[in-house]
């Protein structure tokens, strides 16, 4: 064989084209995002909390008469109930996902790839969104077989109001999740959650709680967020003042905190 012949390609120029290096910022965002929202859906404890609980309580307070709250009963449950599944999604799954994939060295392995700092907490952030928009969905559907019928512009407010309480509950979550060990992280959101869920304005009305619980609950996150809910999706108005700034100065300093203590192992 001549020289000629074994120097001859053997495929077509541009057949293979090795391009290394990082993908498109947005490409690597939305593959992100995708993998964190299946991670947070397939997981059995996740959808515990994220789904099966609040729709058990949505339907257990739309129809056993429970509290002093005016008929249709699901008009007022359902508002707190998207604040609970909010909390349950953005804060307490959130926190026990960081203080495990700190545990188990995930979160440390991921910055030691091509995405950038930035991709890894948006894509969280994300897929935190899309699942409390599932969640939303959902539990919407369930309401309104149960007789909810909101108006649409207490429908169109209470977007940036569920949005604002994720990003509020999610700092939060991430705090707990990335400071503390796995162990008490898990241990502490699940106490929190059932401290907001009986304390603070969800299974019953901040103003049916006893005593000064009735002022605290309006001060917390949870109490902030069903309060505003409560004014959109019933009145169909815009919320007062004050949860908005509950929401936003427990989502600031929970955000300025959890950025200067996470640690990635």
């Amino acid at each position: 064989m001549s020289a000629e012949t074994d120097s001859a390609p053997r495929f077509p120029a541009g057949t293979f084209r090795p391009s290394p290096g990082r993908g498109r910022p947005g490409r690597m965002l939305a593959a992100h995002t995708r993998i964190e929202a299946l991670l947070i859906l397939r997981h059995g404890e996740q959808a515990l909390l994220t789904l099966i609980i609040p729709l058990a309580l949505l339907i257990g307070l739309s129809t056993l008469h429970i509290g002093t709250v005016p008929e249709p009963r699901v008009d007022s449950v359902m508002p707190r109930i998207l604040a609970l599944a909010v909390m349950s999604t953005a804060f307490t799954g959130q926190a026990i996902a960081l203080g495990f994939d700190r545990r188990y060295g995930v979160i440390k392995r991921l910055s030691a790839t091509a995405l950038p700092r930035w991709v890894l907490i948006s894509g969280r952030v994300l897929a935190t969104l899309v699942v409390v928009a599932l969640q939303a969905v959902v539990l919407g559907v369930a309401a309104a077989l149960l007789g909810w019928t909101p108006s649409p512009v207490g429908l169109l407010a209470a977007v940036p109001l569920l949005v604002l309480g994720t990003l509020a509950f999610g700092a939060a979550g991430v705090l707990v999740g990335g400071t503390l060990r796995a162990e008490i992280v898990l241990a502490l959101a699940n106490a929190v959650w059932f401290v907001l869920l009986l304390a603070g304005g969800l299974a019953l009305p901040a103003s049916d709680l006893p005593g000064p619980l009735s002022a605290i609950a309006g001060l917390l996150p949870s109490g902030a967020l069903a309060e505003s809910l409560d004014a959109a999706l019933v009145h169909g108005a815009l919320p007062g003042p004050q949860p908005v700034v509950v929401l936003l100065v427990w989502g600031a300093v929970a955000g300025w905190v959890a950025s200067r203590t996470t640690k990635l192992t």
